[in-house]
């Protein structure tokens, strides 16, 4: 269950406890189950995984302050369970401006985090605008500073943008590792596969994000679960998934954003099984039909990050989205409308856009939310 971490010389478990979509009371972000939650991590880093991923931003209510995940993770690695795993939260990139800046997140989120140091330690969200900003602010000196002192033990920077300047990110400094989205539908986006093979040429450890793409390759439509049921081994659209990632031995860490304990006990199944280049040449061939299937029919490629919230006209973007990607993924059958109405019951309908732009100033998809904001209107409000 553990794989070497790049150039470091730390054993870290393939499988990562990621704290974005921890399980909430209501529809409240920042009203994180605490009961539940503590039960599911602890229950997590008992059984092995060592690996907990948080974010500044993560569990709030916006990009221009704290979260409720850091300070809630915190609490959960008290009673001895800080020195059982190894830690890892971001420095929000897009709240940089100066030096000072980068030593001002940093030592908050110690004092969030109720601890002296982070073990993994990333730079958030690297993307064309805001990498010439933090390369001019000076990311090395603080970075090289930081791990002087102690406050980390290892840089890294997670990446949305596209793979020529992952690469130029790569080369520019002496990371010990990176973190990007890669699952079966994501090869060719982003870093990708080229991105990842990259990386992994220079010996970083990678973290991979998105697995299941926020739950989308989780729930099939007809047509791809009658493929996977031919397969020998009988497995869940999670396990196949997570399988799939796995069978790239590049990879160090998956995350999961697991949101129930039957997620956390799964997950935890299939990562004391699964093994690097373990899928035959029949299993990823079944894996390929099952992509084809999916990106025949998703329009909006939507991973339900909630980056683009809180949306300024009460709109609920990704359930509008996903919402509109069950139209299309499960033959247009009336449930999605329904489900829609019921989530325009609760929300801003996607009508109520006044166009503002700031959803797609966070977007790691870079996805044109105005305008698909149109589609799901023409489609479930005409």
């Amino acid at each position: 269950m553990y794989r070497k971490f790049g150039k470091t010389k730390e054993m870290v478990s393939v499988l990562g406890f990621g704290c974005m979509r921890l399980p909430v009371i209501g529809s409240d972000p920042t009203n994180i189950d605490e009961d539940k939650a503590i039960k599911m991590i602890r229950y997590a880093i008992d059984a092995g995984v060592n690996y907990v991923d948080t974010a500044y931003p993560y569990h709030g209510t916006g990009f221009l302050q704290g979260g409720a995940s850091e300070p809630f993770v915190g609490k959960v690695l008290q009673d001895g369970y800080r020195e059982k795993v190894k830690l890892a939260t971001k420095l929000p990139s897009w709240l940089i401006k100066t030096r000072a800046d980068m030593d001002k997140y940093l030592n908050e989120q110690l004092e969030r985090l109720q601890t002296d140091y982070i073990d993994f330690y990333l730079v958030h969200s690297l993307n064309a605008n805001v990498w010439p900003v933090l390369k001019e602010a000076g990311i090395s000196e603080f970075l090289n500073q930081a791990l002087s002192d102690g406050r980390i033990k290892y840089a890294g920077f997670s990446y949305h943008d596209e793979k020529e300047l992952f690469k130029q990110i790569v080369d520019y400094y002496d990371w010990s590792f990176c973190q990007i989205q890669y699952n079966y539908l994501d090869e060719g986006y982003q870093a990708g596969k080229e991105g990842l093979a990259y990386a992994a040429k220079r010996d970083l450890g990678i973290v991979i994000m998105e697995p299941l793409r926020g739950g989308n390759i989780v729930n099939l439509p007809q047509e791809a679960k009658a493929v996977i049921e031919q397969a020998d081994h009988k497995r869940t659209p999670a396990e196949w998934g997570l399988r799939w990632v796995w069978n790239h031995p590049e990879v160090s860490v998956v995350l999961s954003g697991m949101s129930t304990m039957e997620q956390v006990t799964e997950n935890i199944q299939v990562a004391q099984a699964a093994q690097p280049s373990s899928l035959t040449a029949k299993e990823l061939a079944l894996i390929d039909d099952v992509k084809r299937i999916f990106t025949e029919r998703i329009r909006v490629n939507c991973t339900a990050c909630s980056y683009c919230m809180p949306c300024p006209a009460g709109i609920n973007i990704p359930g509008c989205f996903a919402t509109y990607n069950d139209h299309w993924v499960f033959d247009a059958t009336p449930a999605a409308k329904q489900r829609y109405g019921m989530l325009s019951r609760t929300t801003s309908p996607a009508s109520k856009c006044v166009e503002c732009g700031k959803c797609e100033s966070h977007c790691p998809q870079g996805i044109a939310i105005r305008d698909e904001l149109k589609n799901v209107r023409e489609l479930f409000e005409q």
